[in-house]
C-alpha cells in the first residue's frame, strides 16, 4: 500500500498468520531499475510458500505495475506452472488488479484486495489540492509543512491516478477493462454504522462488485477495522487460500 512495502506484512501479523497455518516465506523482492532482485529466505523450497514485493509505493500506478510485472516474471520463472495469489492492500490492490488487465499474469488464480480504492477516493482529490501551491508560495509550504508536504508532492501522479472515476482517468479506464476469469476476493474495512469504509477508502469503493466489469464476480468479506492491515487480515488470507 502507499508508504508501506513488504515489512508491513510482517509488522501487523500477516506474516505470522501465513507461517502458523504451513506457508513458508520465500523471501522479499525488491523492484529496481534492473529488474526484481530476490532477498531469499528458506521457504523458497516449501510446498506453499509466499513472497512479498517492495514496489516504490509513492509513484504512479502504472510505474508500480511494471515493478510488480518483474517480480511475477521472477517468480513464474523459479516456480514454473504454479498458481500464483495476488494480495494487495490499499493502492496496492489497484496496482495488482491493473497488472491482472495489461495480461502478463497468466498463473495468477486468485486476486484478494484489502481496503482498496477501486472506485477512487476523495482523499486523493484533497492531496491533489493541497499540493497545488505554485512557486513561489511553495516554499513556504515546505518550510512549514516539511517532509510530509514533500513525501504529497512527490506522491502527485499517485494520487491523480486514485481519484473517483470519470473519462480520462486510469480508474476510469481500468474499470471497464475484461479481466480475467479468476477469483476475486474484496477484503472491506469500516464500521457497518458508516455503511462500512474507513476515513482514507469508502465502503463502496473497495467492493469490487462496484467496478463495472466485475459486478458480481467478487466475494465480500467485511472487517471492523480501520484502513490499516490488521493480524485478522492474516486469518482471513489463510481461509480464504485454504477455499482455492
Amino acid at each position: 500500500g502507499y508508504l508501506s512495502g513488504a515489512r508491513g506484512w510482517d509488522a501487523h501479523g500477516i506474516t505470522a498468520a501465513l507461517e502458523r497455518n504451513d506457508w513458508q516465506r520465500g523471501g522479499v523482492y525488491l523492484a529496481g531499475p534492473v529488474g526484481a532482485q530476490l532477498i531469499p529466505a528458506a521457504g523458497r523450497g516449501a510446498g506453499n510458500k509466499f513472497y512479498a514485493a517492495d514496489l516504490a509505493s509513492e509513484a504512479p500506478i502504472m510505474l508500480q505495475v511494471m515493478q510488480l510485472q518483474q517480480v511475477l516474471h521472477a517468480i513464474n520463472s523459479a516456480h514454473p506452472g504454479e498458481p500464483i495469489v495476488l494480495v494487495g492492500h490499499s493502492a496496492g490492490g489497484v496496482v495488482a488488479r491493473t497488472a491482472l488487465v495489461q495480461g502478463n499474469a497468466t498463473s495468477v488464480r486468485a486476486l484478494i484486495t484489502i481496503a482498496s480504492p477501486h472506485l477512487g477516493t476523495a482523499r486523493a482529490e484533497q492531496a491533489l489540492d493541497a499540493t497545488d501551491i505554485p512557486f513561489p508560495l511553495s516554499i513556504m509550504a515546505d518550510v512549514f509543512a516539511g517532509e510530509t508536504y514533500d513525501i504529497a508532492r512527490r506522491s502527485r501522479g499517485l494520487y491523480v491516478d486514485l481519484v473517483r472515476p470519470r473519462p480520462g482517468t486510469l480508474l476510469y479506464w481500468l474499470n471497464a477493462q475484461s479481466h480475467p476469469e479468476i477469483k476475486y476476493f474484496s477484503i472491506i474495512r469500516g464500521e457497518a454504522t458508516r455503511g462500512w469504509g474507513d476515513y482514507v477508502v469508502p465502503g463502496y469503493s473497495q467492493d469490487m462488485n462496484n467496478v463495472p466489469a466485475l459486478r458480481g464476480r467478487s466475494t465480500l468479506v467485511t472487517v471492523p477495522a480501520d484502513h490499516f492491515l490488521t493480524p485478522m487480515d492474516g486469518s482471513i488470507i489463510v481461509n480464504l487460500i485454504a477455499d482455492l
